[in-house]
């Protein structure tokens, strides 16, 4: 807890002891409040401290027939929020822009509109290999904003670019030496020299590669992470990772490298990795068998051996086949949290025995490992954010639902049933993103049940019913509001607090 210090003039040395007592007491109070205001603040919101979703708004068509390039793959706030980009199959990147009218009325409306659109990455093909490289971006990660342009990094499976995103409202006429058209002036045309002028002209929006960093991952790009000294970041396969410098795209350092000498005794694979937002020497990742390494890079330039390993010890008398595979950490999220296919577990960098907080996402699927192991749905890898105050975390799931959870309440008491029961507990929420709720804007979006057993609700729905086609693997929150976005197939879902 924060103490308070007190300069005291030479004058007031010489007040009485009954001012200093007086003095004391009002300072004591006003401390208090202060702390009282840092411990309340995002939680009032007119509701009781409870946040009421809403619907606000839906990008692409909501139509049954959609075409694989058009599935999004990614979605990324950039620091302020004023931004939000989409990656998806097609390799294509489209950036909204929050709407200035949105934030003045009152109350807010987390409204974005299209800002633009480019093509990041095309289909290649390596000849070496014999293997098409899709263009599917995979991650998408915003630079700090240094200038009037925006700077962010785009991936797919093998190549990492650096995009610049500027605007130009102005143009340059009476050249001597051009026609206004742009074609070149004949020198004997010129006949008197004239001065450029500068005139405003419509806005365009320029979306252009500055950086191509390549070649350096033989297996497949699942992360990559900006550095808090906005100079370096790192890039993740399956089975290294390696540091970045952004000015620098022909080296590369390989600060991890778990592949062994023979590819038989392969054990695990990574799958996530982040660097640790303040801590510019730190960096974490994941990994197939369930654990999270915290590396300092301070230690040794080949990380391989960890600072800290943060593993959950199995229970015996619960393992299955399906054990392994539901175990495997799908994201990694700082401040430190991991996913893994059934389930949320928030970990304290200083205890590595157990997480300090568990929340069932799905719970209800352990009895449908077998069907899910069929059509490989138990392979997918769900993303997990945080708030922009860290006081709760969203992750998605099946049928279109996604789980929002109050850290603190009920859910992070330990691993529940995770059935309707365990979904009306204070403190998780399951909202959806469909048709239903694009038809009801501005109205508060109705909880979610899943039933496990024959008697259901009316407002539940049977786990047999579930739609494992709709699956919400992609999820952002707004840095400073509460505003969230939710990726649904081709579909990305606003939401925002009803104000």
């Amino acid at each position: 807890m924060a103490t308070t210090a007190m300069v005291v003039s030479p004058l007031a040395t010489q007040s009485s002891s009954k001012n200093k007592r007086r003095l004391f007491a009002e300072a004591r109070q006003n401390s208090l409040q202060k702390l009282s205001v840092i411990f309340d603040h995002g939680n009032k919101n007119g509701n009781g401290g409870e946040t009421t979703w809403c619907f606000s708004q839906v990008k692409g068509t909501l139509e049954d027939d959609v075409t694989e390039a058009d599935l999004i793959s990614c979605v990324e706030f950039n620091h302020d929020g004023e931004l939000l980009a989409t990656g998806d199959k097609g390799g294509r990147v489209v950036i909204f822009q929050r709407d200035p009218a949105s934030k003045q009325c009152v109350p807010k409306k987390g409204e974005y509109n299209v800002y633009s659109t480019f093509q990041s990455h095309e289909p290649e093909f390596d000849y070496l290999k014999s293997l098409e490289i899709e263009e599917k971006i995979n991650k998408i990660r915003w630079l700090k904003r240094k200038n009037q342009a925006h700077f962010l990094l785009s991936t797919n499976d093998k190549t990492i670019k650096l995009w610049k995103v500027s605007e130009r409202d102005k143009r340059v006429t009476g050249y001597n030496t051009r026609e206004e058209g742009g074609r070149l002036r004949h020198p004997s045309r010129v006949t008197q020299l004239r001065v450029p002028t500068v005139r405003p002209a419509e806005l365009m929006v320029e979306a252009s590669p500055r950086r191509i960093f390549a070649n350096a991952h033989t297996y497949h790009i699942n992360s990559i992470s900006l550095n808090s000294d906005q100079e370096t970041y790192l890039s993740a396969d399956d089975l290294r990772i390696n540091l970045w410098h952004l000015e620098i795209t022909d080296q590369s350092f390989n600060i991890v490298d778990i592949k062994p000498a023979n590819m038989e005794e392969l054990t695990e694979v990574i799958t996530a990795a982040e660097f640790h937002p303040t801590e510019c020497n730190l960096f974490v990742y994941s990994s197939s068998k369930g654990t999270i390494r915290l590396c300092d890079m301070r230690a040794a330039a080949l990380c391989d051996r960890h600072a800290k390993l943060f593993e959950e010890p199995e229970d015996p008398h619960a393992r299955s086949f399906f054990s392994e595979i539901i175990s495997s950490i799908s994201d990694v999220k700082l401040s430190n949290s991991g996913r893994d296919y059934l389930g949320l577990k928030v970990w304290d960098l200083r205890m590595e025995t157990k997480p300090v907080e568990t929340y069932p996402v799905h719970e209800y699927l352990r009895s449908k490992l077998c069907s899910l192991y069929e059509n490989d749905c138990i392979f997918d890898k769900f993303e997990c954010c945080w708030s922009g105050d860290d006081q709760r975390l969203m992750t998605g799931s099946y049928n279109g639902f996604f789980r929002i959870f109050e850290r603190g309440g009920a859910g992070g008491a330990g691993a529940g049933a995770g059935g309707a029961g365990a979904a009306a507990r204070r403190g998780e929420l399951t909202l959806e993103a469909s048709r239903d709720a694009a038809a009801r804007p501005r109205q508060p979006l109705r909880a979610r049940r899943v039933a496990t057993t024959a008697k259901r609700k009316k407002d539940e729905i049977s786990v047999d019913c579930l739609d494992f086609n709709k699956k919400i693997l992609h999820t952002a929150w707004h840095p400073h509001e509460s505003v969230i976005a939710v990726a649904a197939t081709n579909n990305l879902f606003i939401f925002q607090d009803k104000f």
